[in-house]
């Protein structure tokens, strides 16, 4: 385990587990297991088989075959919320309103109008979104070179994020469920994009070209203007071939990172850094396997008992939101959206 900042939670905080999904059992669940501040109490789903099923597998005490008993339980300190987006809004509120934290799956609702009505609901309770890329040392180490000057100042940002779903049944295919690619993919590119220029976009433009049947965002292009001459570009894809790269250049270099968003658990993970020209070989970084679901849950445990901080709040969520929102906006007025 990278070492965190803060202490280990004393005694273990107590999760929840909302959904069976496949990020709960083939991600989350089994970074759980590696928290020493956590211990998973319980998992709910509609299906009460599902829900056994689910907690054989991890050695769970305890399975609700509906949200409401896992919300009611007193013994559960924090809910996972692995569901889709189009139900966090209203999983979340019921959590809030029995004194549960939340750490909820990415995009904390449908739009920012959702996320401010949670806000308004969660008081001293600790809301958030569940970005795990936050808490891998790659892009901390990024960050520490850009603070650093190793590339100069930063102009411009690209990203490119795709994967191959043509699958209709499939809830990330689905516009009433939250699906298509600026949902799904697109927050991480612009939570990124907003981690490396650590400011907010002043207008942003997409171009969209939608699925005929489906009916979802499948291939997206972005623009946004960071000020002060920052340049932001992402092309994102939910039917193409599976890839995904960050590339940050500056004036005096540029860095290339590889695997900026699925980064293995098992592997290590590289940074490139070209400060040298064209036809020379990059500087490598080297950061060692680490579980970034697990840094995730563990930080999150640590300042829900006050032991560790948490540095991406509702707030966050808001301004991410807000981009996420004026993307939309512009694929209806064709020009550029004010966040």
């Amino acid at each position: 385990m990278v070492k965190l900042a803060g202490e280990p939670a004393v005694p273990p905080v107590r999760w929840g587990i909302l959904s069976t999904a496949r990020i709960a059992r083939q991600r989350v669940a089994p970074a759980m297991l590696k928290s020493e501040s956590t211990v998973i109490a319980a998992v709910a789903s509609r299906s009460l088989d599902n829900a056994r099923n689910f907690a054989g597998a991890f050695d769970i005490p305890k399975a609700y075959g509906s949200y409401q008993e896992l919300f009611d339980d007193p013994e559960i300190d924090v809910i996972y919320n692995a569901l889709p987006n189009n139900l966090h809004l209203e999983t979340t509120l019921a959590a809030l309103a029995r004194g549960k934290h939340v750490l909820c799956e990415k995009p904390l609702g449908m739009s920012r109008a959702e996320a401010e009505t949670l806000k308004a609901a969660a008081g001293p309770l600790l809301v958030a979104e569940a970005f795990m890329i936050r808490h891998h040392p790659q892009w901390h180490e990024v960050r520490r070179l850009l603070r650093a000057g190793r590339i100069g100042p930063v102009h411009t940002v690209q990203t490119f994020f795709s994967f191959l779903n043509i699958d209709p049944n499939n809830i990330r295919n689905k516009p009433e469920t939250g699906g298509g690619a600026i949902l799904d993919i697109g927050c991480y590119a612009i939570a990124s994009a907003r981690f490396i220029f650590e400011a907010e976009p002043v207008r942003v433009m997409a171009l969209i070209d939608r699925d005929p049947v489906m009916g979802t965002d499948r291939s997206v292009s972005i623009l946004a203007d960071f000020g002060e001459g920052r340049q932001f570009s992402a092309s994102l894809s939910t039917q193409a071939f599976r890839h995904q790269r960050v590339g940050i250049i500056g004036t005096e270099g540029r860095i290339e990172m590889p695997t900026p968003f699925s980064a293995p658990t098992d592997e290590t993970t590289t940074i490139g850094i070209d400060i040298h020209g064209p036809g020379q070989p990059l500087d490598t970084l080297t950061i060692p396997a680490v579980d970034q679901y697990a840094l995730q849950v563990e930080a999150f445990s640590r300042a829900v008992r006050g032991t560790g901080p948490w540095q991406y709040g509702i707030d966050d969520a808001l301004a991410n939101m807000a981009v996420l929102d004026a993307l939309f906006r512009s694929e209806k007025s064709g020009t550029w959206e004010r966040p």
